[in-house]
């Protein structure tokens, strides 16, 4: 039998933390996993992940995409697409739908069940927000966010 061993807490003196806490993209991506990890949290009833969600929150704001168009706008690789809207549509939250221009051409279009989902889960994510946002202030988390909108579009 072999024993765990816990590693022993990261000095936050030391000087590569410190040089890792002064860089900026370091810690936008540490924000990114934490983020990541509470909203998969939040949705780990549903089985669904957080790319799942940002698909769907994708599909309400458009008539439907194909699929080419959501791993382009959601910046995730076309094979993942696939596996992603296989699991919607299993759970009916999504459709394939031959596209209204083209009727060789498919498009994903976000179900009934698919909104309603969305809607019930909204709760979730002003948790998951709220929990990440929580050490700032009212002003100090429209900034931020109206700072992400700016970084996160892009060129």
């Amino acid at each position: 039998m072999t024993s765990r061993h816990t590693p022993e807490p990261v000095d936050a003196d030391e000087p590569w933390m410190r040089a890792l806490h002064a860089d900026t993209g370091y810690l936008l991506y540490r924000l990114g996993l934490r983020s990541g990890q509470l909203f998969n949290a939040a949705l780990q009833e549903s089985g669904l992940r957080l790319r799942h969600y940002a698909l769907l929150r994708y599909l309400a704001t458009v008539e439907g995409a194909p699929q080419r168009e959501l791993s382009t706008a959601l910046g995730y690789d076309p094979s993942a697409i696939v596996g992603l809207v296989d699991d919607l549509e299993k759970l009916a939250f999504v459709e394939r739908r031959p596209a209204p221009t083209d009727r060789r051409a498919r498009v994903v279009v976000l179900t009934d069940k698919g909104r309603a989902y969305l809607r019930d889960s909204d709760e979730a994510s002003h948790r998951v927000t709220d929990e990440l946002t929580s050490p700032l202030t009212a002003r100090e988390r429209e900034t931020l966010h109206a700072l992400l909108l700016r970084v996160a579009r892009p060129q």
